[in-house]
């Protein structure tokens, strides 16, 4: 196979018989997308709490952040996981098995730690599991476009940000609260037991073999230029990049705000990372199950909408109204329409990705959209230093009416 003829492969991975998945598969997605996200939530939020109330200087602290720069570049190695194993028949679930479980041996070695004296061990195995997550995710995303039929994919991703939502709620407020009973050793031993129940799943899982023969690195490599020649890819390169500008926008004036108005971080991660996140998961599910009764354009279309009252309620925290109710309202609301745009956006992303290169592909897609996600959020941080937070939440909207109309030209998909 040359690579032009690799650029010119249909968008449909090869899949089972369109029926039923079992519920253990199911499962399995919802348990790998749950841990990668617990795992690096509890890194950039949970850590970086305790080592501030530790007095850990902030300068050490940001080299934190830089850790969750390590997704937005997986795809300079998603070639490898599409490649490498190709020829056995539990492909993606050698690269599962081996970064769920050197997780695992990860989390048990840092609570042998002490997260002040051995920062130093500690940013490097943090630095690991950022890589780890980063290659389960690849891996997780391959499968799930190789079996997944086009009409579960938005069952499928609902599962997925549901499952995002759920160890953001687990890493970044559950672990966090309990940090005064459990420490150090405590919280990192319980997510590495976490992180062992996936394993254990995927020891059980049977991967069936890949009905498409494997390209060479060459060919793999070469699909992150062909990618972006097939038909509109101007269009949807503009699609992943705008539409989380609004929503990445609004986040950005969340903690902030409540920091400003006196809010202790406790009530913070309670309202945000927990209440948050329940409302985000049932927009997420139930977004996943719409997509299949409605379409492609018309869930699209419809969660770009829903991005504008989610992004115009935070005005309450804005305009001063930070009582108990109103941010509650506010928080709510956000997460349960933000959440949706993004479950569409996943699903259409897994609709673009070959059959011969689904990690590859879908993580090309993934990266431009995670770096204008997590990019706008910091960008939002300093222009709400210098412009004000109504300013931000300004461009905020704008952003997500513009994200509406890029929606309403969409016309691509298996069911549309």
């Amino acid at each position: 196979m040359t690579s032009s003829s690799i650029a010119a492969v249909a968008a449909k991975p090869s899949s089972p018989a369109e029926h039923e998945l079992p519920l253990r598969l199911w499962a399995l997605f919802a348990s790998l997308y749950t841990t990668q996200s617990l795992s690096l939530m509890f890194i950039v939020v949970t850590l970086v709490a305790i080592l501030r109330s530790q007095g850990v200087s902030l300068e050490q602290i940001s080299l934190i952040y830089m850790l969750g720069m390590i997704w937005p570049l997986k795809c300079l190695w998603a070639p490898l996981v599409d490649r490498i194993g190709a020829a056995r028949r539990s492909h993606y679930k050698g690269w599962l098995l081996a970064t769920q479980g050197s997780m695992v041996v990860v989390l048990v070695a840092m609570g042998t730690l002490d997260v002040v004296e051995d920062f130093q061990h500690i940013y490097l195995l943090c630095a690991l599991i950022a890589l780890l997550s980063a290659t389960q995710d690849i891996a997780a995303d391959g499968l799930a476009c190789s079996l997944l039929p086009p009409a579960s994919r938005g069952r499928g991703n609902g599962i997925q940000i549901a499952g995002g939502l759920l160890g953001t709620l687990l890493g970044a407020g559950v672990l966090l609260m309990c940090y005064p009973f459990l420490g150090w050793a405590g919280c990192t031993w319980i997510l590495a037991a976490v992180m062992a129940v996936s394993l254990l799943q995927l020891l059980l899982f049977d991967e069936p073999q890949r009905r498409t023969p494997a390209l060479t690195y060459g060919l793999l490599f070469a699909r992150c230029v062909s990618f972006w020649r097939q038909p509109r890819s101007f269009y949807w390169l503009c699609v992943l990049m705008v539409y989380p500008i609004g929503g990445a926008l609004g986040y950005a004036l969340l903690t902030p705000i409540l920091v400003d108005a006196g809010w202790s971080l406790p009530n913070i991660g309670l309202v945000v990372n927990v209440f948050g996140c329940l409302l985000g998961i049932a927009a997420a599910l139930g977004s996943g199950l719409l997509i299949q009764r409605i379409g492609r354009r018309r869930a699209m279309v419809l969660a770009a909408w829903l991005q504008i009252p989610g992004v115009a309620i935070l005005a309450l925290p804005v305009l001063g109204y930070v009582d108990i109710a109103s941010v509650t309202l506010a928080v709510g609301l956000y997460f349960f329409c933000y959440n949706p745009a993004a479950t569409v956006l996943a699903t259409l992303m897994m609709d673009r990705a070959s059959a011969h290169s689904p990690a590859t592909d879908y993580s090309l897609q993934f990266s431009v959209n995670q770096v204008f996600g997590m990019g706008m959020i910091g960008v939002g941080t300093a222009l709400a230093g210098s412009l004000g937070y109504l300013a931000v939440l300004a461009l905020a909207a704008i952003a997500s009416a513009l994200a509406t109309l890029l929606a309403s030209f969409y016309s691509e998909g298996p069911d549309t």
